[in-house]
């Protein structure tokens, strides 16, 4: 072994080999034992550090240049992910709960640091190192489609405060570490990082806007901008003897609005996340000095235990205090503190930063090693527990009285008439609408008789639209080639439209992109709904990278889409499985689908619930009652029931029940990752074994 190693090249390719290699397994593992994938990056730089098979040296330059890439772009990543319009609606409650959870840790840390006999600069930094929090279980909380309880909302919102307040007390600690500490240079440096923050918090967000307005859909060039943005301000952060993890963080909020939930922004973090960020968890991991570690473990355990302590008391306090001012109850409480738990972007990027500049000792940073790997693990599993209880307040979904169309309210059409020399607009009457995108000549029967069933069921029309593919030169021979089988396709689905008695009005278009081109027809002709045929091209590696034609739909639509793969008539579905987890919004809309749907064949509907075996009967009985209240006080009244099942293997409940249904609705979410439609895990799992017809309902972000 030891011959292989000396055999390599010192060169920086089998470097950056190693460590794509590291990334791409590594994670992996550790997740299927229920660990997060970070961990693993560290323990891989561990064994592959100094103390174990020395395949990679933390100072080399090729090492330090990557983890230096990867610690800006976790930052602006943390930063570029906080949801402003959450904070915007809770800022008063944000910003008190971020400020007990920011300064009680804070000057418990500052206690410790005292205690075991650290200078005042040292114990305030390590203070700040616990008074941020990174949102590891938000993935937690949306999955359970809480997200919009105002617990949640605040404890988000106040991440913003508690990551700036943390990265500047760093910074100011930092520079009075640097140099003589003055009452002129402190308020020089606080005057300083006041001028700094606001041009780079009001400058880039206007340069981009301004950017990303005449640029258009040059999505290459925005990212290259947004990078220029990031890297200028870390570079300009060190002009001012700030960390320039700073600089990325305040890009990321700055940034935040310009690049909204577009493709940029996916591209952006998919870089991130794939290649520099896992790096820097390396590079921490390479860090770590085993001997050190151990006994840090061992002869320093007091500190240790007394900086995770501190900081799981201190945020429940902050919790607790949040609890009584804002009359929140015990559940809401409990998440508040298991979300605000976890120690990882912030804290780990800032101790290296305090270390590096002499200002932390290693036993101070093997202690956050500890308190990262515990609070990471320990808030999971109790955001877990807690949040499932959680509810959403009435008014935030779908209201009782609203029209139940799927939730979206079409463009009223206009004409322009002509009177006495005088022209006025007069509002036309929109008919629910139906685009159907057809290119498949084997699955487009089915495909209209869906469409041609949902809008006779609301005396509605359908458009059954042909794209037709063309960049640059409207006379090249291919082109009238495929125009003249659009038509073939369009007359046959006029005819099917006909059998079912309902209007169709055909569409051709010519397009260079063809998922954008049915988004752009829904949106000309007012579209209520676009139902469109399965794609099994997911898994192809240009729709991992790029997303799918029907992922790219998903995405970009004004109105609902259905995405369907019918192994029979539609006019032959009679019985329809429709998975429940939580009552949101959104799966209310899901439900009012079904809802239609069966209304058009008289088929009956089942709701399956699936929740954990320790569920109370009575939250089961409680969540039955709010279904039954659902059904019957909006959509179509079909024949209904509600099965709840506790089991803990979700997906396989849902497989087993749909083998006596000939339809399955499920819902998508509209948010999209480097590998298409994000979908929930046990989505993509169901939908890999089920043996009926599907349909996949996402609906437009709102």
């Amino acid at each position: 072994m030891e011959n292989i190693i000396q055999g390599l090249p010192d060169s920086p390719i089998v470097t950056f080999t190693i460590l794509i290699l590291v990334s791409l397994t590594i994670p992996p593992i550790f997740e299927k034992l229920k660990l997060p994938g970070l961990v693993g990056l560290l323990v891989a730089g561990v064994v592959l550090g100094t103390n174990g098979f020395q395949l990679l040296n933390p100072d080399s330059e090729t090492m330090k240049l990557f983890a230096d890439i990867g610690k800006i772009y976790l930052m602006f990543v943390a930063g570029l992910e906080i949801d402003l319009e959450e904070f915007r609606r809770k800022k008063d409650r944000s910003l008190g709960f971020g400020l007990a959870t920011f300064i009680l840790p804070l000057l418990t840390g500052t206690g410790v640091g005292l205690l075991f006999g650290f200078g005042l600069n040292a114990a305030i930094l390590t203070g700040s190192l616990l008074a941020s929090h990174t949102l590891l279980g938000y993935p937690i909380v949306n999955r359970l489609g809480v997200v919009k309880n105002e617990a949640v909302t605040v404890t988000i919102g106040a991440t913003i405060f508690t990551d700036i307040a943390a990265l500047l007390v760093l910074a100011i600690c930092i520079s009075i570490y640097g140099g003589e500490f003055s009452a002129a240079t402190l308020i020089i440096q606080l005057g300083a990082l006041a001028l700094y923050s606001t041009i780079v918090l009001v400058g880039l967000d206007w340069a981009g806007k301004e950017y990303f307005r005449r640029t258009g859909d040059e999505e290459g060039n925005q990212f290259l901008f947004i990078l220029l943005a990031v890297f200028l301000a870390s570079v300009g952060a060190q002009f001012i003897n700030i960390d320039k993890i700073v600089g990325a963080f305040l890009t990321g909020l700055a940034v935040n609005d310009v690049l909204g939930h577009s493709p940029v922004e996916e591209k952006v973090e998919f870089v991130g996340s794939t290649l520099f960020i896992p790096f820097f968890f390396i590079q921490m991991g390479l860090l770590i000095d085993v001997p050190a570690f151990i006994s840090s473990l061992t002869t320093e355990l007091p500190l240790t235990l007394a900086i995770v302590g501190g900081l799981i008391g201190s945020k429940f306090l902050a919790a607790f205090a949040a609890k009584l001012l804002y009359n929140y109850n015990w559940n809401e409480a409990l998440t508040m503190w298991s979300l605000s738990l976890p120690q990882v972007a912030a804290t780990l990027a800032a101790a290296l930063v305090g270390v590096n500049a002499g200002l932390l000792s290693q036993e101070v940073f093997n202690s956050v090693i500890v308190l990262m790997l515990v609070t990471s693990i320990l808030g999971s599993v109790l955001t877990a527990r807690f949040a499932r209880d959680l509810t959403i307040p009435k008014a935030d979904l779908e209201p009782q009285t609203e029209e139940w169309t799927l939730g979206i309210e079409p463009l009223e059409p206009s004409e322009i008439q002509q009177s006495d020399g005088k022209f006025t607009v007069c509002k036309l009457k929109h008919r629910f609408t139906v685009l159907v995108p057809i290119y498949n000549p084997l699955s487009q029967r089915y495909l209209i008789e869906m469409g041609a069933l949902l809008a006779r069921h609301e005396s509605g029309i359908i458009v059954p639209v042909s794209i037709t593919q063309a960049h640059v030169h409207m006379d090249e021979p291919q082109l009238g080639i495929a125009l003249e089988q659009s038509d073939k396709l369009l007359e046959r689905a006029v005819e099917v439209a006909k059998e079912f008695k309902v209007e169709a009005k055909p569409k051709v278009r010519i397009d260079d992109d063809i998922a954008e081109g049915i988004s752009r027809t829904a949106r000309e002709q007012n579209a209520n709904l676009i139902v469109m045929g399965w794609s099994d091209s997911t898994t192809s590696l240009r729709a991992r990278l790029f997303g799918s034609l029907v992922d790219n739909v998903f995405w970009s639509s004004h109105c609902p889409v259905a995405m369907v793969k019918l192994l029979d008539e539609p006019i032959n579905i009679r019985r329809i499985l429709v998975p429940v987890k939580n009552i949101t919004p959104e799966a209310i809309r899901t439900l009012r689908f079904a809802q239609m749907f069966a209304d058009t064949n008289q088929a009956k509907i089942a709701l399956l619930h699936v929740c954990d075996r320790g569920t109370p009967p009575e939250q089961i009985t409680k969540f039955e009652s709010e279904m039954a209240d659902v059904l019957t006080q909006g959509g179509p009244q079909v024949q209904a029931r509600i099965k709840t099942v506790a089991y803990d293997d979700v997906s396989k409940v849902i497989v087993r029940a749909a083998q006596s249904f000939d339809l399955v609705v499920l819902r998508s979410m509209r948010r999209r990752t480097a590998g298409g439609l994000g979908v929930s895990n046990v989505t993509s799992e169901v939908i890999k074994q089920l043996t009926c017809s599907i349909v996949l309902f996402g609906e437009p972000h709102t």
